[in-house]
């Protein structure tokens, strides 16, 4: 090594993770150019221009978050705060076949901020609303295909680095049009089209391509209102063909499976088998969780993982497994769980303003009966949906049950905050056995109760009466999966699932999971280091090689993404105290977010600096750290000063 070496940064003292899988060592970091310049021990603090003393702190590669819907925040605020925060340096986007990637599509009638696949799609599937969409889109969206799509990162003040996938859905109206990509039969050229498209895509650098399958996600448009999005009409030769083009570019296809459709499902994943088909196709699904509804159900997704992967079949495949309890909050009905049903679709599907039509639909008999129909389904009677769900085989992930839902906030009811629907409902069933004697906590409470329909003939009723009381102004949520720690844990720790499904950046007010890299650790640290160990490769190399990127390690010429995590702030990290919503000026609205300061101590994305414990730096937001990611040997279009690591400068490696 020379012997006096100038590095921009020296990190001192830490516990380092590389990413490997190798057990932690201690050793000074230096950082030169954005890139690992020198591994060693004793370096001298006077070879750096910036020292960060890592003494008793975790360092490890950045983290990577794998599915992600940051592309309409992205372009408002580039430098993506709150992944950052929480020690995430690279982002996956685009899933479930959704982005940005063939610019705004506009119909051609309306306005085009509107009427567009971007407000009809995020809007609904994303629970995002309109006015968030239209706001964040105006002026941004400058580009009208993918290869410009790319180009356009450049000019961004990025903090995280973006991963961006092509979109079946955007691809099927770019190529067939609306209404068009809303059929199940498109003709053998436009297959070929979309074909087409998508190989020039994956020749321009793109990972992958995502496409979905869940029966919960709808339009948000007339004339389109109600339809499914365009990604869930494709056939299976349509599918089959895509995934051909991406195995041909060793690209990866992430979807998100039908769960009433296993066949269709099963004969997704066995498309990436290398037994099959010659040469395997990465693959990434969701979800592996522990449904209540469901509590075996993990086990056979374990199975079948680890079967596509088998000798036998030879894929590389992995499901994504939530390092949380996966809480869904709603207002009113704003809830992705209430799509699971028709009756529950047909309040959620009027404009987030338009109380007079839900209040309309709410006291008309006829719906009434179709929202009871549909709320008691396997509740009472003899028959076999109540059978499903007496053996925990009920498909559904929204179960009903009141005891799983916990009101959060209730106009002049405060203390109903924090209880369980179920308690509640219990005294009101004795508040109205005993005429109003019994059962009530107070007079408010009383009064309360005073305004439901007596008597009460179910639950059912309950949840009327509070949508029509209340509208959009309770707010309520529940846990559908992850209840039981040590069932998580197996789900997160298996070799064949990778961490994932945070779903950052979607949902604006009904989920936060931007800390779920963390709360993965968190997990790991409580069985101790080994398993630390190995988490920190989970969410570091191993879903960077599953997509094909160069980033994920410490290796001498990496790019220097790198985090710093205080190992006791971790431990005394409580995620549930730190969910807070908080008004977003970027978007005009508030948003659920995550406040884990103190637990990250540093995070550096090509070498410079992005916050530091308790606040993000003055470069920041002003300068690009991160950069657009393609696959590993690409380079994307425009993007030239990004090396490969073979040209960084040897004298400085040592």
């Amino acid at each position: 090594m020379a012997s006096q070496p100038t590095w921009d940064l020296l990190i001192k003292n830490a516990l380092v993770f590389d990413g490997g899988g190798e057990m932690p060592q201690a050793y000074d970091l230096a950082i030169h150019q954005g890139r690992i310049a020198a591994k060693g021990l004793n370096f001298n603090p006077a070879w750096a221009r910036t020292v960060v003393d890592g003494a008793g702190q975790w360092l490890m590669p950045g983290l990577l978050d794998i599915h992600t819907h940051f592309d309409v925040e992205v372009e408002v605020d580039p430098g993506l705060p709150e992944a950052v925060r929480h020690g995430t340096t690279t982002v996956v986007m685009s899933n479930c076949s959704l982005g940005l990637a063939f610019g705004l599509q506009p119909y051609g009638w309306g306005d085009p901020l509107q009427d567009n696949p971007a407000v009809d799609c995020f809007a609904r599937v994303e629970n995002i609303p309109k006015s968030v969409l239209s706001g964040a889109l105006d002026g941004h969206v400058t580009w009208d295909n993918p290869i410009d799509y790319l180009k356009h990162f450049k000019e961004l003040a990025l903090g995280a680095n973006v991963c961006p996938m092509v979109p079946h859905t955007m691809l099927r109206i770019a190529v067939m049009g609306m209404p068009g990509a809303l059929s199940d039969k498109p003709t053998d050229e436009q297959i070929v089209a979309m074909c087409r498209v998508l190989d020039e895509c994956m020749q321009a650098g793109y990972v992958g391509m995502s496409t979905d399958g869940l029966p919960l996600h709808y339009l948000a448009n007339d004339p389109y209102r109600g339809e499914r999005i365009p990604a869930q009409h494709a056939t299976r030769k349509e599918i089959r063909a895509l995934c051909e083009v991406v195995r041909a570019n060793d690209g990866i296809v992430q979807f998100t499976p039908n769960p009433d459709a296993k066949l269709a499902t099963l004969s997704l994943m066995l498309m990436g088998c290398a037994r099959l088909f010659g040469k395997p196709l990465r693959m990434t699904a969701t979800a592996a969780m522990d449904l209540i509804s469901q509590p075996m159900a993990w086990r056979g997704l374990l199975r079948v993982n680890r079967l596509i992967n088998s000798r036998l079949l030879k894929g590389r495949f992995a499901f994504q497994a939530l390092s949380a309890p996966f809480k869904v909050y709603a207002d009113g009905v704003t809830s992705p769980l209430l799509e699971e049903r028709p009756a529950f679709r047909e309040l959620i599907a009027l404009e987030l303003d338009d109380r007079e039509g839900r209040q309309r639909l709410l006291n008309d008999p006829a719906y009434q009966a179709r929202f009871r129909e549909a709320w008691m389904s396997g509740k009472r009677g003899f028959n076999f949906a109540r059978l499903a769900r007496r053996l925990g085989v009920e498909p559904t992930t929204f179960t009903r049950d009141l005891r799983d839902m916990e009101l959060v906030s209730v106009p002049d009811m405060p203390e109903w905050s924090g209880q369980s629907m179920q308690a509640i409902y219990d005294r009101l069933l004795r508040f109205q056995a005993s005429a109003g004697r019994l059962g009530h906590l107070s007079d408010a409470e009383a009064a309360a109760f005073a305004q439901f329909p007596n008597p009460l003939i179910d639950d059912a009723e309950f949840m009327l009466h509070l949508l029509r009381r209340y509208d959009r102004q309770f707010r309520w949520a529940m846990t559908t999966a992850n209840r039981r720690r040590e069932v998580l844990k197996k789900l997160l720790l298996d070799k064949d699932t990778l961490p994932g499904f945070n779903d950052s950046g979607a949902h604006l007010t009904n989920m936060a999971f931007f800390d779920g890299n963390l709360r993965t650790l968190q997990l790991a640290q409580e069985d101790g280091l080994e398993t630390v160990t190995r988490q920190v490769r989970r969410l570091t190399r191993d879903p960077a090689a599953l997509f094909n990127l160069d980033v994920g390690t410490l290796d001498l010429g990496a790019q220097a993404d790198v985090v710093l995590i205080d190992p006791e702030a971790l431990r005394a990290y409580d995620p549930e105290a730190g969910t807070v919503m908080q008004y977003r000026e970027i978007f005009s609205n508030p948003q659920m977010v995550n406040r884990s300061d103190g637990v990250v101590t540093q995070v550096v994305i090509a070498g410079k600096i992005a916050w530091d414990g308790k606040r993000y730096t003055p470069v920041y937001g002003r300068e690009r750290m991160g950069r657009v990611l393609t696959r590993r040997g690409t380079v994307a279009p425009g993007h030239d000063d990004h090396p490969d690591r073979a040209e960084f400068p040897k004298a400085l490696a040592g």
